[in-house]
């Protein structure tokens, strides 16, 4: 994560300054999430003598928020490539605007998939905050179950889509 972090920097290569904001604050919280987990485990296993708790539920906030960052970055793209796509620019029908038509179809499905996995994270984390926080601790164990299968579905899904694409380009 931290390699992902650095690379990406300040997003330079991304269009739009929100989606940079947006991007850099949710690699700020995951790189945060992840120590605060780490305390949190160590505590649990009498490594570190503090209590859990508070570790906990600041990593599952952390989580949540790089989630809620994750949203509004993937609802913010879709909806600018569906801008795209209804210009009049993109009225043209010559071979490469359809190829890019498809490539901008391709990232629109890319983007609502992950939006949905976010979502289904989303509703997972808040599960594990601590009660009285929204529907915290509501959920069956199914449900929680079912939202995690989900997400890991979808998430499954891109990666083997993404490795066929990689592997399709000529």
């Amino acid at each position: 994560m931290f390699v992902y972090t650095k690379q990406y920097g300040l997003g330079a290569e991304e269009e739009a300054i929100f989606v940079r904001c947006v991007s850099v604050l949710g690699n700020l919280a995951d790189q945060l999430y992840y120590p605060c987990e780490h305390v949190a485990w160590a505590a649990d296993a009498k490594i570190l003598h503090v209590e859990s708790a508070p570790w906990w539920t600041l990593s599952t906030a952390l989580w949540g928020l790089s989630l809620l960052l994750g949203i509004a970055r993937s609802l913010w793209m879709v909806l600018k490539l569906r801008q795209r796509l209804r210009s009049p620019l993109a009225a043209f029908t010559s071979r490469l605007s359809q190829g890019k038509r498809r490539a901008v179809e391709a990232q629109i499905r890319s983007e609502a998939l992950t939006l949905l996995s976010n979502l289904a994270d989303l509703a997972n984390a808040v599960h594990w905050l601590p009660p009285g926080i929204l529907w915290a601790g509501r959920f069956p164990p199914w449900l929680v179950g079912l939202l995690g299968t989900i997400s890991s579905l979808l998430s499954t899904y891109q990666a083997v889509g993404a490795g066929g694409q990689a592997y399709a380009a000529p």
